[in-house]
């Protein structure tokens, strides 16, 4: 049996020692070493080359529903915000419904994920979704990316990996940074609707290592009748070295954004003609945020073993200004509100992999510890145009979150091998509320077991069943709240932590030369919750869910210079115990279609590629009588490149056929000033932006 590079994909290059140097299966010769007086074959870690979705992992992923999509992938589509950066993962919708410096919300099997409750996001091993956040649980903001920075993506969907911890119903991914650029670049762009954008970077030897830096000026202000006035600046600066058998990295990352805002308008108001489809009912709405992270980053690849350590420390502030139901709750002053939120967050990751096994067979043992202390200043406050007129509630928060996993996959044939895991995970929540009833401290414990069984390869195909358990954390405040800080009445507790469990069939094949394609058969199901709602204040009730889907991607390289995607998703969500008249899932999609072409130049000329992005209707109430419209997005991009110069001219295209679809839908209950006391049931909307220009003119790119 010819041996096998097996192990953890690096999830997320969280356990690096197992991944192949390159991503599609092929390995130096200085990658092996034998072991004097061993007879396993000991993998070297080498430098990750992620050629993207083009890469065959049959033989090393351990289900369908994982891959990577590389930075030539991501450079090739035309992105109207950093968010679309998350769409490369297939299934996955990212949509808006206020300023471009808020985080997006989130959609992938058959999830409303909001701003990211039910997805693990990371960073070069920092946690980007934000518990107990001033907004929304599990806060997933990556507007402080710079897309030409970003080397590639690596998803994974499900709740059958070990290292996923918090977050994990849905599945997660990371985001790996370059380490150094062929030569240095600059990108200036500008467009409609007031569209500015300067980026720029470059790499060179700085001792014994390469220093990266690199950074992004954005401004912006959309078609709003309002402008946005977005002010976007974001910086990078990368310094990695080796010695010996260890590479480090040490990364800071810096982002300062502001931006006034339009959050979505009732469809009543642009019926009548009271407002135009770009229009807001509030101007005074908007916000600021601001990231700042030093992280560090240690790799150790031995003879018979190897460590990775990541540390960082992580500060992170948002304002946030929002004003959904209008006059509904306060008929004078209006129901806009500020969410604060600040924090430091300190934490680390470490993972220890290791060669064992025995005649027959070959097996990799992997452990790992993670820890991270979030110390959270966060407040709820009735504003009126961006001044206070009140406090709901403020509330200094420390939560402490520890999971320990271990994993051991075993090739126990030439056509049969397993991945056993399991997790464990500490919670402890401490609040000091200024109203002394809803303080306290709540901890909880939960264990998490994962399996994948895997078949094959044969001739380039695999087969996969696999199952999981996961879960997502609550908001701290929900965990010790014993008031309703509005109305005064008692409340339950939620419990600290929800459990989730999943299972799939997947296959992986590659049919012809230049082909990936996947198909995986899934469900989830979450238990009975309650949920902490950072608009409110306070808790709501939400029953048991189940979701059934199948998902089909596909990767083709027609030729050196062609190649063409096409993800399909379909989604059944239901509540579970409920009438069936009442049982549907509010925000749930039930089928997403993302498909693209791309001619390449690498070495000059011209280049293209044409994008498209459905999503169809939807459920908005339990009782399915309110539906949202189906939304269809198509973006093209079109330029030269002038030989070797480096230089390239481009044209992007943003919603192509001028649609005018929503971006987002919801159906609640909202006031205008000469309207019923009770409000009107309504669907509120944002409109998906018009078609516009953007003109780019890059050198090193």
């Amino acid at each position: 049996m010819q041996p096998r590079i097996l192990g953890c994909l690096c999830w997320l290059c969280m356990v690096p020692v197992w991944l192949p140097a390159h991503a599609a299966g092929q390995e130096t010769p200085d990658e092996r070493e034998q072991a004097a007086g061993d007879t396993l074959e000991v993998i070297r870690l080498a430098p990750i080359e992620v050629e993207g979705r083009l890469d065959d992992l049959a033989g090393v992923a351990t289900t369908a529903s994982q891959g990577f999509v590389g930075n030539r992938d991501i450079q090739s589509r035309p992105l109207s915000r950093e968010g679309e950066l998350l769409e490369t993962v297939p299934g996955l919708i990212m949509t808006q419904h206020s300023g471009d410096g808020k985080s997006n919300q989130m959609f992938v099997r058959g999830f409303n994920l909001d701003h990211g409750t039910d997805f693990s996001t990371r960073l070069e091993g920092m946690p980007v979704n934000m518990p107990t956040h001033g907004h929304g649980q599990g806060y997933t903001d990556i507007n402080f990316l710079v897309p030409e920075l970003v080397d590639h993506v690596e998803y994974r969907l499900g709740t059958y990996y070990p290292e996923i911890g918090d977050f994990s119903a849905a599945g997660g991914a990371e985001f790996r940074l370059l380490n150094s650029v062929e030569r240095p670049f600059v990108s200036a762009g500008a467009g409609d609707n007031g569209f500015l954008r300067l980026v720029a970077g470059g790499s060179t030897r700085l001792g014994d290592g390469e220093l990266l830096a690199g950074g992004e000026a954005r401004g912006y202000d959309g078609p709003w009748d309002v402008p946005q006035d977005l002010s976007k600046l974001s910086g990078m600066l990368r310094y990695t070295f080796g010695s010996g058998a260890s590479t480090y990295s040490l990364l800071a990352l810096g982002y300062r954004n502001a931006w006034d805002a339009s959050d979505q308008i009732p469809l009543r108001a642009v019926e009548s003609g009271v407002l135009d489809r770009f229009a807001q009912v509030d101007s005074t709405l908007g916000g600021k945020s601001g990231r700042y992270s030093l992280s560090g980053r240690w790799t150790r690849s031995g003879r018979t073993s190897s460590q990775r350590l990541d540390l960082y420390g992580i500060h992170y502030d948002l304002e946030l200004y929002s004003n959904f139901t209008y006059f509904l709750d306060d008929p004078v002053n209006g129901d806009q509100i500020e969410q604060v939120d600040e924090r430091e967050i300190f934490g680390f990751d470490f993972a220890h992999a290791m060669s064992t096994g025995w005649p027959g067979t070959r097996s990799e043992l992997s452990v790992g510890l993670q820890s991270r202390l979030d110390l959270i200043d966060v407040g709820l406050h009735d504003t009126e145009g961006r001044e206070r007129v009140s406090t709901v509630r403020s509330d200094d928060v420390t939560e402490w979150g520890t999971g320990a996993w271990v994993s051991a996959e075993t090739q126990w044939n030439e056509w049969f091998r397993t991945l056993a895991g399991l997790r464990g995970d500490y919670y402890r929540f401490d609040v000091t509320s200024d109203d002394p009833h809803n303080s306290g401290n709540a901890s909880d414990f939960i264990a998490s077991p994962k399996l994948s069984l895997i078949f094959g390869p044969w001739k380039g195909t695999e087969a996969y069943a696999s199952a999981g358990l996961g879960f997502h954390s609550n908001d701290a405040r929900g965990t010790t709240q014993t008031i309703d800080p509005r109305s005064g009445d008692p409340v339950a507790p939620v419990d600290p932590l929800v459990r989730s469990r999943g299972a799939e069939i997947g296959l992986r094949s590659s049919p012809v030369q230049g082909w990936r394609s996947t198909v995986a058969l899934w469900t989830v199901e979450l238990d009975s919750e309650l949920l902490f709602v950072g608009d409110a204040g306070t808790t709501e009730p939400s029953g048991a869910s189940r979701r059934l889907g199948v998902t089909w991607t596909n990767f083709w390289r027609i030729s050196e210079r062609l190649t063409a995607d096409l993800d399909i998703s379909f989604t059944r969500a239901r509540l579970v115990d409920v009438p069936d008249s009442e049982n549907r899932v509010p925000g749930a999609l039930e089928n997403v279609v993302a498909a693209g072409i791309t001619w390449d130049s690498p070495r000059g000329g011209p280049f293209a590629t044409a994008r498209l992005r459905h999503f169809g209707a939807y459920p908005l109430t339990e009782d399915n009588s309110e539906r949202a419209a189906p939304t269809t997005l198509a973006n093209l991009a079109a330029g030269w490149r002038f030989g070797d110069t480096g230089l390239s001219l481009s044209l992007s295209v943003l919603n192509l056929l001028d649609s005018d679809d929503r971006d987002i839908q919801y159906w609640y209950a909202s006031r205008g000033p000469s309207e019923p006391s009770a409000g009107i049931e309504d669907l509120h909307f944002k409109p998906i932006e018009p078609r516009q220009v953007r003109l780019r003119l890059a050198w090193g790119l």
